[in-house]
């Protein structure tokens, strides 16, 4: 089993359609161990965001990630991280695939809706931030149902 954090972006919010995108990873498979509807503090998004510190999108990245309120999400499942890549889509929307989440939902090059860990320590790194209580472990009776893998789950 895999963590990874995934941010519904103000955008998200905005338009509505956070259930929508959360409905999605619920309907793959991935099981929610974490869930939070939070104004992200600026120090978090420079945190969080310090890698794009010298960028010349940073300001105003900080600024869109604070204007408004976010959801943050821990999921856990095999393969977590790559499967909400996949299932996020390219960076911007005009450009990622229909059948994605920003293929679906996002025409714009600025606002593209979802945030997803991009590795396993990036993951670690970034649920520490968001959920530094930790998150909730509790037996998911579905992953019986969805993965062929009894021996890995303890059946």
């Amino acid at each position: 089993m895999e963590r990874t954090l995934i941010l519904l972006k103000p955008d998200a919010l905005q338009r509505g359609i956070a259930g929508k995108i959360l409905t999605r990873f619920e309907d793959k498979g991935l099981k929610v161990v974490g869930l939070k509807l939070m104004t992200m503090s600026p120090d978090l998004a420079a945190t969080h965001y310090a890698a794009h510190k010298a960028r010349p999108f940073y300001a105003g990245l900080v600024r869109f990630m604070t204007s408004s309120p976010i959801v943050a999400l821990a999921l856990e499942g095999n393969d977590a991280i790559a499967i909400c890549r996949k299932m996020m889509g390219a960076t911007f929307g005009n450009t990622a695939e229909p059948g994605t989440i920003r293929g679906d939902f996002g025409v714009s090059r600025s606002y593209n809706l979802i945030h997803g860990s991009d590795s396993a320590a990036a993951a670690e790194r970034e649920l520490g931030l968001f959920f530094p209580e930790g998150v909730v472990q509790w037996d998911y009776h579905a992953f019986r149902w969805i993965y062929d893998a009894e021996d890995e789950l303890g059946g």
